[in-house]
């Protein structure tokens, strides 16, 4: 039997045009994380992004697109649905790594740079950053 887990996040931008990056799990991501019982996604997008990255002021903006991905945890099939939104930050806020979550780095990074990350990152990831940039190779 299969599980479905709803997620969201964001690809953040600061006021330079920079993009925030995490690094978790060997791999460059987009913050995100799952729906809380009760809480309507775009908050959990806004929420997910502001406790991965220590961001306090996260500006909510428009939807980009839905992925899908499958993995198995404890011998179950779960399929993750994650909502991914655009969003503003300030690039003066202290950035502070969500440690619980596995999370080792964080990074504004230019968007003429996110080709040498987007290599070691995930296929979904790839896809919401070529539909929020337009750039990336996918």
């Amino acid at each position: 039997m299969e599980k479905v887990i709803m997620a969201a996040g964001g690809v953040v931008e600061n006021e330079k045009g920079e993009i925030l990056l995490i690094y978790r799990k060997k791999h460059w991501d987009l913050p995100k994380g799952k729906l809380d019982e009760g809480e309507s996604i775009e908050d959990c997008a806004v929420r997910e992004v502001e406790e991965e990255t220590g961001l306090k002021q996260v500006l909510l903006g428009d939807l980009i697109d839905t992925t899908t991905h499958q993995y198995e945890e404890n011998g179950e099939q779960i399929i993750k649905k994650t909502i991914w939104y655009k969003m503003k930050a300030s690039s003066l806020d202290k950035l502070t790594p969500q440690t619980e979550e596995q999370i080792e780095d964080i990074r504004w990074v230019k968007p003429d740079e996110l080709q040498s990350y987007t290599e070691n990152t995930y296929p979904n990831i790839i896809l919401i950053l070529n539909k929020f940039t337009g750039r990336l190779q996918v």
